[in-house]
């Protein structure tokens, strides 16, 4: 196993994975944030990286979307700090070190950034998921219902 930064020819199956973790969105629309976020054009303010978890036989088996924020609960206030947008891998390599080492790149990529803090999120029902975090080091800082009213 590779752990890489992404390239353009990883979008499509880098799109197929995040639409596993975001299904609300589909592996196209997933392919066409790729491009942007691949191509520097996501955002003009904020770093944005992709890391590839790529198998033997190039398969990507795993990414993590990495960016800097100015701030995130928790975090020290008067610093940038670094936000793990997405962390994912395929269900038959989880718990074979992979999501361990995507992270490591992730929190490699952060500190070169000048940051000493690396956030991340995840649903409240999604017990697998904050378990890995809080097995690689992660401490949970707080806890959030969120609310929307249509106003039309």
């Amino acid at each position: 196993m590779i752990i890489r930064p992404a390239l353009t020819g990883d979008c499509q199956q880098i799109a197929n994975l995040r639409a596993a973790l975001w299904p609300e969105g589909s592996a196209a629309e997933h392919a066409h944030d790729l491009e942007q976020i691949l191509s520097g054009e996501w955002s003009k303010i904020y770093p944005y990286v992709v890391f590839a978890a790529e198998a033997d036989g190039g398969e990507i088996i795993g990414f993590a979307d990495v960016t800097l924020r100015a701030r995130a609960d928790g975090c020290d206030p008067t610093r940038a700090v670094g936000y793990l947008e997405g962390w994912y891998v395929s269900d038959r390599y989880r718990r074979r070190g992979v999501g361990a080492a995507l992270l490591a790149a992730a929190e490699a990529w952060v500190m070169a950034q000048g940051c000493s803090e690396i956030a991340s999120d995840t649903w409240m029902t999604n017990e697998g998921s904050q378990r890995a975090h809080e097995a690689l080091g992660f401490e949970m800082v707080d806890r959030v219902v969120t609310y929307r009213k249509s106003l039309t």
